[in-house]
């Protein structure tokens, strides 16, 4: 019999990450629907700006949680946990979606040269779609077949963007709010140590923890 640690992860982890990574989106959507039908909301005065900075600090946040996959396993030694690396990196870009869209067609009603506007004249709006922009080919290339046509070394490479995409959301947050509000701090430490402890490894001054290697299966995601 397999240890339960290792039954959980082949039997119920991937399922368990679907829904907590589904949580958020559920959350606000209700709290839309209890809006409409007039019933109590944690939305506040202004839904459509609630709104719009909740998924995109969800994006955010989910995209750090990617990232934090890889530091996990080396300091625990439990490889399961790669098996979700692809589903929550799909996830962040799911969200870093939703937030554009909904900014796009509900703060500026589809107006394309408004969006463009706030590109070019907006600091904090350019960093953000320099961040989305490169999530795209992440997400893209996340599929089993693409990545057996891309191969793993030129896959692997085309996912270092992560890493400077993960610094420009985290830019764009620091840019958006204001100087004394604590989540940009919040994500720039985390992300601070999750990039330090890469750096640490490539230099040989972290030790990942000896693990059991698992059967080879492609973890293609936004968080490599």
């Amino acid at each position: 019999m397999a240890p339960p640690l290792r039954q959980f992860g082949r039997v119920w982890l991937k399922p368990i990450a679907f829904w907590l990574l589904f949580a958020p989106f559920a959350w606000i959507a209700w709290q839309w629907i209890a809006l409409i039908a007039g019933l109590p909301s944690e939305l506040g005065y202004n839904p459509e700006e609630y709104t719009h900075r909740y998924l995109g600090d969800t994006a955010i946040r989910v995209l750090l949680a990617a990232l934090a996959v890889t530091p996990f396993r080396d300091v625990t030694g439990w490889v399961p946990i790669m098996s979700i690396r692809r589903r929550i990196g799909l996830f962040a870009f799911a969200y870093a979606f939703l937030h554009i869209a909904f900014y796009l067609g509900v703060t500026l009603r589809f107006s394309l040269p408004a969006l463009w506007e706030d590109v070019v004249e907006r600091t904090y709006i350019t960093f953000g779609m320099f961040a989305f922009a490169g999530l795209m080919p992440l997400a893209i290339t996340s599929h089993n077949a693409l990545i057996r046509r891309l191969g793993a070394v030129r896959w692997r490479r085309l996912h270092w963007l992560v890493y400077p995409i993960a610094i420009f959301a985290v830019t764009h947050h620091a840019f958006m709010v204001k100087v004394n509000q604590s989540g940009p701090w919040v994500h720039g430490v985390i992300l601070a140590a999750l990039l330090g402890w890469r750096i640490a490894k490539h230099f040989g001054l972290a030790r990942p923890r000896a693990r059991v290697q698992m059967k080879p299966a492609p973890s293609a995601a936004p968080g490599s």
